[in-house]
């Protein structure tokens, strides 16, 4: 054997070793990896676990929990359900008991009576002025003054069936419309009052998109479908005038010149004595209208007009004494409103029944007067036009910034603070601003309406202005600032 082949051979012993170590090393290496991988799993698996039972501990403990809770807040509500449900089943049973009243209906305000007492005069002034429509004449236009509730409503009402009954009797053609011009979406534009009048005819026209000469030609048609005589009945007329323009009832007048079979006399109802004097002198000459004016009730009328509606609404023996007299003294200290009283008498018989008392005494009358309070303000804000509630809203802002100011006894603004905030809210609304002195035309009005007190002061060489106080019961005030701003769309 050759050295070269001893040489090969020890080499490739040699190598065979190495080969040998290297893969005894590297079955150590797969070994360890295997027991690192063996522990590494291990441990996850029991983190895995750990977590898992800590978890599962935790929903049980959470879910036992709310469980508990909803157990007890439902044991809470129904403890409170019962509660409630005991008490509203209370109220329930004590209405459902003998009431107070025999028939409520007679001291609302759309209750007619048969009878109207203490306005014969009146009454015989209003049928003498309309009573050429029973021969088929045009009667003249007649406007009706007088304070809230001093009869002239349900007096023309009257009239009305009055009329209407004797003119079919005779076989008279004679038609009378009743429009409520203060209604909101009704007599807001002349568009929507004649479409109101034509719908109360049994016509039909769609609530806006026609030019108001086309709904002027279909009223006329309607009431030229026959030969008559109409009236037309406007109550609360200055609102609409103050809404729409006093051209309105110059459309209405001239109509007649364009009516061949029928002819057309309006009534006009309005609380403002000064109503006329306001419009145009174009307008007011092509009315020729003759005038009534309502005075206020009496304390003593009032208590006749309660004592007779008492007499049908209410069961025998549940007025106390002096119940009747307060409610007419409260209401002949309101310019001798005789709905007010009415209102007064129902509302303190409300209150009562809710009670659960069985008679009326003189304290459910000071309730209810201090309640139809608040709710007369709002009232009359809700249905004022939005150049009224402009300027109100300017008279509440600024009294609140009043209030919120360190000056808390200085609570008193001016004419001329109001009306700068006032331009400001019409821009903000997009109204026309009207001159410094019709708004202090409107701040007349609400002193007259006991929103606020206005006291006139000199300014020295800077001229006089008015110091107004607020009269309006803090409790409402939001109230009244939200009836405002919803319908301006603030």
């Amino acid at each position: 054997m050759s050295v070269d082949n001893i040489y090969n051979i020890d080499n490739s012993v040699i190598n065979n070793q190495e080969v040998k170590r290297g893969v005894n090393n590297i079955n150590n290496r797969e070994i360890n990896n295997a027991e690192i991988k063996s522990n590494v799993n291990n441990i996850l698996n029991q983190e895995i676990k750990s977590n898992v039972n800590n978890l599962t501990n935790w929903e049980m403990e959470n879910s036992s929990n709310n469980l508990i809770n909803h157990g007890i807040k439902n044991n809470s509500d129904n403890i409170n359900n019962q509660g409630m449900k005991s008490k509203i089943d209370r109220i329930f049973d004590s209405f459902a008991k003998e009431s107070i009243f025999q028939d409520k209906s007679h001291l609302q305000t759309k209750y007619h009576p048969d009878e109207i007492i203490h306005r014969d005069e009146q009454l015989e002034q209003v049928a003498s002025i309309l009573a050429p429509a029973l021969r088929g004449e045009r009667t003249s236009n007649l406007f009706v003054y007088g304070q809230t509730g001093s009869g002239k409503t349900i007096c023309i009402k009257y009239m009305k069936e009055q009329l209407l009954n004797k003119a079919k009797k005779l076989e008279i053609p004679l038609k009378i419309e009743y429009l409520n011009c203060k209604l909101k979406k009704v007599a807001d534009t002349e568009y929507r009052i004649l479409a109101e009048l034509i719908k109360k005819m049994g016509g039909e026209v769609p609530a806006t998109g026609l030019p108001t000469d086309q709904v002027y030609n279909k009223f006329i048609d309607l009431i030229e479908s026959e030969k008559q005589t109409f009236i037309l009945i406007l109550d609360e007329i200055d609102q609409a005038v103050k809404k729409i323009s006093s051209d309105f009832l110059y459309n209405l007048t001239r109509m007649n010149s364009e009516l061949d079979k029928t002819t057309l006399s309006i009534v006009g109802i309005s609380n403002d004595l000064k109503f006329l004097d306001l419009i145009d002198p174009r307008v007011r000459s092509s009315l020729s209208e003759e005038e009534i004016i309502f005075p206020p009730y009496n304390a003593l009328q009032l208590q006749d007009i309660l004592k007779k509606r008492a007499d049908v609404s209410f069961k025998q023996g549940v007025l106390g004494e002096g119940v009747i007299a307060k409610c007419a003294a409260y209401a002949a200290r309101e310019h001798g409103d005789a709905r007010r009283a009415l209102d007064l008498l129902r509302v303190a018989g409300e209150i009562a029944e809710r009670a659960g008392e069985s008679g009326i005494d003189v304290k459910h009358i000071d309730i209810a007067n201090e309640k139809i309070d608040k709710d007369k303000i709002l009232d009359i804000i809700s249905s004022a036009p939005k150049q009224f509630q402009i300027v109100l809203l300017a008279a509440l802002e600024l009294m609140n910034n009043k209030r919120r100011a360190q000056n808390q006894k200085n609570q008193k603004i001016f004419t001329g603070d109001i009306y700068n905030l006032y331009q400001e809210l019409c821009r903000k609304s997009r109204n026309e601003i009207l001159t410094q002195r019709r708004v202090g035309d409107l701040i007349a009005e609400f002193d007259m309406l006991g929103l606020i007190n206005a006291r006139v002061i000199s300014k020295g060489r800077y001229g006089r202005t008015r110091e107004i106080k607020l009269l309006i019961p803090e409790q409402i005030i939001p109230r009244a600032r939200e009836i405002i701003t919803d319908s301006l769309n603030f």
